[in-house]
């Protein structure tokens, strides 16, 4: 009757989905780590399928924690399958990394071909109005997307090591501690060009291109707080309605 419903929900471990709104629209899943965090020698799962027409949008209920591990990495993996006509909308709040850290996250989306996306993450290192600063850590951050079986973008980020010194590189965040990326299949050049114009409305740097039907955008933020003023200015360029959570 016109409106996205869930088929088939399951939880393990300290993961759980909620689905807070009932409205139309698209259906809304908000996951809660029950743990309160991520630790070194965790392993995540998370699988989303979209069926034909319908519509996700997935967030998180607070921003996620990855503790200092002793010398294991935490793993975290997320598939994402969206049929024919279905989209999906994937913005959880920030993932926020604590020094000595270790990640490891891969991304697997695959597509139909007329299927839509949008991917968004972000990743903070340490908490600034704490007085964190990561020194050391390790993060490696892996995404794969795919439509009709043909692999259409590939990207992987990897920092480990001396974190803050390579934060603070000119050719690196020149000192910034949040990063996001942004990723909307099929995007377009009007996507791009609404994103620029906001330039000067920015806090920290963000940067679009679109190529190949997909539209990309980068942030560099110098902390949480800026970096979630230049996400949510983005996607409300891009008409993206976002969870109410993160208007809270």
């Amino acid at each position: 009757h016109g409106r996205t419903r869930r088929m088939r929900v399951f939880e393990d471990g300290s993961l759980r989905v909620r689905f807070p709104n009932c409205g139309d629209g698209a259906l809304e899943a908000v996951t809660v780590n029950t743990a309160g965090g991520i630790a070194g020698g965790d392993r995540f799962g998370f699988a989303a399928s979209v069926g034909e027409g319908a519509a996700l949008s997935v967030t998180t209920a607070a921003a996620e924690k990855v503790y200092r591990s002793l010398g294991t990495d935490a793993c975290v993996d997320v598939r994402l399958d969206v049929a024919s006509g279905g989209r999906l909308t994937w913005v959880p709040q920030e993932t926020i990394l604590f020094d000595r850290a270790r990640l490891r996250r891969s991304f697997e989306a695959d597509l139909a071909a007329d299927a839509s996306v949008l991917l968004a993450e972000a990743i903070v290192f340490g908490r600034g109005a704490m007085g964190e600063v990561v020194e050391q850590a390790r993060v490696i951050d892996r995404w794969r997307v795919r439509r009709a079986g043909r692999l259409i973008f590939a990207d992987t980020l990897r920092l480990d090591g001396e974190v803050a010194r390579q934060l603070g590189a000119s050719a690196g965040a020149r000192g910034g501690t949040a990063v996001a990326t942004v990723l909307i299949a099929p995007g377009t050049d009007e996507m791009a060009s609404a994103v620029r114009a906001l330039q000067d409305r920015f806090a920290g740097e963000v940067g679009i291109s679109a190529w190949n039907a997909i539209a990309l955008a980068r942030f560099c933020a110098p902390d949480g707080a800026a970096l979630r003023h230049d996400m949510m200015a983005v996607l409300a360029a891009l008409r993206v309605p976002l969870p109410r959570l993160w208007l809270n």
